[in-house]
């Protein structure tokens, strides 16, 4: 449910001619913790930026409801929007299973695209490994491409992948150069998978996959935890007739997390490629990140919202035990607390949320935890979630919580033309109300498996409109109509 200020009923004044659309008194961030109150002309593409004033407002001075429409009465004509909301570019996540084509019966690109227009999200990479076949060759790439036309509402882009399964070192190397010129933003590999489909590689074949990936430029993104030692463990477990949640974390634990990265660190002093650690879950995985930059390795992290709100006390209650079960899992309040400051300081690159949903009642009801469905739907919630726990809470400013959403992600996949409110780039944006609530019912969610760990909660930021190259994909008051054919692929370069 949404808390509204009846006077303030959150529409937006769109002043529209036969070229152009003006966006009236919406707030952009002017860095750090101050803000400009401006109008954004567009269409396609932003055109400009007309402030409506050079004073800058500072956070603190609108941060209540009434100190927001006192400050900016001054700068409103009577006959036009008193709406004040904040715009940010379009969020951008960099990791998503969306399941297309293949695993649809868990997620799929209809549901999870219109998913992420409902949470501020404009772009994603959706990764190689959850489809059917798995993007690791250009015939399974343009597979993928063709399965996608006409199902998505906002952008995308792909993510490659080196799969251990029927490796071939002549293959591999064809094949992501391949690849890479079709336009994948990088190359996904597992330390540990628990896929047929796509299986894990060794560290030798990860030094190979890694020197060819090298020559692309594009990152190489690697599930980090440690195969021997989680294997060993749940034989352990297993044999004692351990199948409780805790078998399952005790079994990765942080110390996978850090000896895989530790290993990975190994590889790239070799081979230098660039390598981005996905889904950082743990104090000892930060430890080696650091270890990392400190050796001016080009080694970067992300982190997901599940791993900065929870931790294993959560899976005392049966409630959402079995919806926050993912893997790596969540840790310790420790952990937690060293990865807010891992973002706040530059150690980690961006949130993203490994979205990888299912149908709960099917794959989330086991009461033996070896057999539940890892993966949590996430790709509605990281934008409101982190500006209501993150920027909120004062644990970082609001032109930090933009740039972990959008700009980095933006600048690190190339993404030419997005992530930034400035003329000339695409008209991709979401309006952020700060002054409501708003509580997470998986009810109410757009994806395809409705359940999250997250129900109950409520976050202070909601996410009031979203627009793709200047056309309006989701509205929180009214409906707007679904154009499966608007979204595109982005090809990377």
């Amino acid at each position: 449910m949404v808390t509204k200020d009846h006077d303030n009923p959150g529409s937006i004044n769109v002043t529209m001619n036969e070229n152009q659309n003006i966006l009236q008194n919406i707030l952009i961030s002017a860095g750090g913790n101050n803000l400009l109150l401006c109008d954004l002309v567009y269409n396609e593409k932003i055109i400009d930026v007309i402030p409506k004033s050079e004073k800058v407002i500072e956070w603190n001075d609108i941060r209540e409801k009434e100190q927001l429409n006192n400050l900016l009465k001054e700068f409103v004509k009577a006959d036009e929007s008193k709406t004040f909301l904040l715009l940010i570019p379009g969020a951008i996540d960099s990791h998503v299973h969306f399941d297309t084509p293949g695993f649809e019966f868990r997620e799929d690109f209809d549901h999870a695209s219109k998913a992420a227009a409902s949470g501020g999200v404009t772009t994603v990479i959706d990764m190689p490994c959850t489809s059917i076949p798995p993007v690791t060759t250009i015939e399974n790439f343009q597979t993928k491409l063709n399965s996608l036309r006409g199902r998505s509402i906002i952008d995308y882009a792909f993510w490659g992948g080196v799969s251990g399964k029927n490796f071939d070192e002549h293959e591999v190397k064809k094949n992501i150069i391949e690849l890479s010129e079709a336009g994948v933003a990088g190359f996904k590999v597992y330390m540990i998978s628990g896929m047929d489909s796509f299986t894990d590689l060794s560290e030798r074949q990860m030094e190979i996959a890694a020197r060819v990936i090298e020559k692309t430029g594009k990152p190489m993104a690697v599930h980090a935890e440690d195969k021997e030692l989680i294997h060993a463990r749940e034989i352990k477990f297993k044999n004692a007739n351990r199948n409780d949640w805790k078998a399952y974390c005790d079994s990765r634990d942080a110390r996978t997390e850090a000896v895989a990265i530790d290993k990975l660190i190994a590889i790239v002093r070799k081979v230098n490629c660039t390598t981005h650690v996905v889904h950082l879950s743990s104090l000892m995985g930060l430890e080696q990140i650091k270890k990392a930059k400190s050796s001016k390795l080009p080694i970067t992290t992300e982190t997901c919202p599940h791993y900065l709100h929870f931790t294993q006390k959560d899976f005392e209650n049966e409630k959402i035990r079995n919806f926050l079960k993912t893997a790596p899992p969540v840790k310790c309040e420790k952990d937690m607390a060293a990865l807010w400051k891992g973002l706040i300081d530059g150690l980690i690159l961006f949130v993203a949320t490994d979205h990888a949903g299912c149908n709960p009642a099917e794959e989330k009801s086991a009461n033996n935890f070896w057999e539940i469905y890892g993966g949590i739907p996430g790709v509605e919630h990281r934008v409101p979630f982190l500006f209501s726990e993150g920027f909120l809470k004062d644990k970082f400013t609001l032109q930090k919580t933009i740039e972990l959403l959008t700009i980095n992600l933006a600048e690190y996949f190339r993404l030419n033309g997005k992530g930034v409110i400035k003329p000339g780039f695409d008209a991709d944006f979401c309006l952020i109300d700060l002054w409501n609530s708003q509580k997470v019912e998986s009810a109410n969610m757009k994806c395809k498996g409705k359940y999250t760990p997250f129900e109950g909660t409520t976050f202070n930021a909601v996410i009031n409109q979203t627009y793709l190259r200047g056309r309006k994909i989701y509205d929180l008051n009214e409906p707007v109509s679904d154009n499966y054919n608007y979204g595109k692929f982005i090809t990377v370069k």
